[in-house]
């Protein structure tokens, strides 16, 4: 009898979880009397999965992180240089275009300069000869003038001599000459 209670209480026992056929009744996770079994495999699972985890894949991922926290910093670095160096490009860029500048405006202030002082000595010399013609215009006008007025003298002579000897009188000469320097002169 003792094993007919041993064997019963065993029957018992699994049949709480078990049928008489051997299926689980109801949701076998929620037997109390498997509870034991599942809770050691649970834990060995999870030991399991923590070694590999933190033996394996952890320090990958570590790893990955690093290095990608390592390039995404010598990025930013390189970025920052790079800024650095397209400013001072930037300022010597604009410093140079100062520089082009203000040499443009020397070159054509010194272009104006000199064509200013060409100007100036084209403008003495068509003045000196200028004045050289305007002398010589003179110079032929007065002689024109002069021998004008010497062959106008000369004329009115002529002419006075005959008026008078054609109203009947006679000329002489010294006074007509006179008479004609004499209105000449005015």
């Amino acid at each position: 009898m003792a094993t007919e209670t041993d064997s019963h209480s065993a029957a018992d026992a699994a049949s709480a979880c078990v049928d008489s056929h051997g299926a689980a009744v109801g949701m076998p996770q929620l037997c109390g009397d498997w509870m034991g079994n599942q809770i050691f495999w649970l834990v060995v699972t999870l030991v399991v999965i923590y070694l590999i985890l933190s033996r394996v894949a952890l320090p990958r991922i570590a790893s990955v992180l690093a290095e990608r926290q390592g390039t995404i910093t010598n990025d930013i670095a390189a970025a920052e240089d790079l800024k650095v160096k397209a400013e001072e490009a930037e300022a010597a860029y604009n410093q140079a275009l100062a520089d082009a500048r203000a040499e443009a405006q020397k070159i054509v202030a010194e272009a104006k300069a000199e064509i200013q002082a060409d100007l100036d000595v084209a403008t003495a010399k068509a003045d000196a000869e200028i004045a050289a013609k305007a002398a010589e215009s003179e110079k032929a006008i007065a002689e024109v003038r002069a021998s004008a007025l010497a062959s106008i003298e000369a004329v009115a002579k002529d002419t006075t001599g005959e008026i008078v000897g054609a109203l009947g009188g006679k000329a002489d000469k010294k006074a007509v000459n006179a008479a004609v320097a004499a209105e000449m002169k005015g």
